[in-house]
């Protein structure tokens, strides 16, 4: 499975909350550099960025194992997304509303791949300005696509949209 989306959505932290395993992080100190470049007047605090990938692994049976991709954010990294995606059976695309058009890069490339997505709205401080159905709307995504509401720093969260992404792939698969 691949997490995906835009720069500081929280697709590290989405990892991290889920994972049975201390995840794997390829996290690099932002630097000057990067200035100009990554808006970070959303995401303030922010002080690393994923500049590979994140890794983790869930354990459903004992012959039924997870593995979870979390993809780097800027379009700088994107040459990666083909590696990672390779063999996965769908994506999660988180959303910060706060900043819709970030996440229409990973909207079209999954769309753009067929494989099977479901977005992600991950709030910030609890905020979201935004129903799904106004998400949906939005970024012109039909109904077969699931969109909910997620918080990436709970498991509980992160875990219940990795179950509507299994769902939605496994009836993608039966058309």
């Amino acid at each position: 499975m691949v997490v995906a989306g835009g720069f500081g959505v929280g697709k590290t932290t989405f990892v991290g909350s889920v994972s049975e395993i201390n995840p794997l992080r390829t996290e690099a100190v932002m630097t000057a550099a990067s200035a100009g470049i990554d808006d970070l007047s959303k995401v303030a605090d922010k002080t690393t960025t994923t500049v590979a990938m994140d890794f983790g692994r869930i354990t459903l049976d004992d012959d039924l194992i997870l593995y979870l991709f979390g993809t780097p954010g800027q379009d700088r990294f994107w040459f990666m997304w083909d590696d990672l995606v390779r063999g996965a059976i769908g994506a999660v695309v988180l959303v910060d509303t706060r900043r819709l058009a970030d996440c229409f890069p990973a909207v079209d490339y999954f769309e753009n791949s067929g494989l099977p997505f479901v977005i992600g709205l991950n709030g910030f401080e609890g905020y979201q300005p935004y129903s799904p159905e106004e998400v949906r709307e939005a970024l012109q995504i039909g109904p077969e696509t699931p969109i909910m509401v997620t918080d990436a720093r709970h498991r509980a969260e992160a875990k219940t949209t990795l179950i509507s992404l299994v769902e939605h792939a496994l009836l993608a698969r039966l058309k």
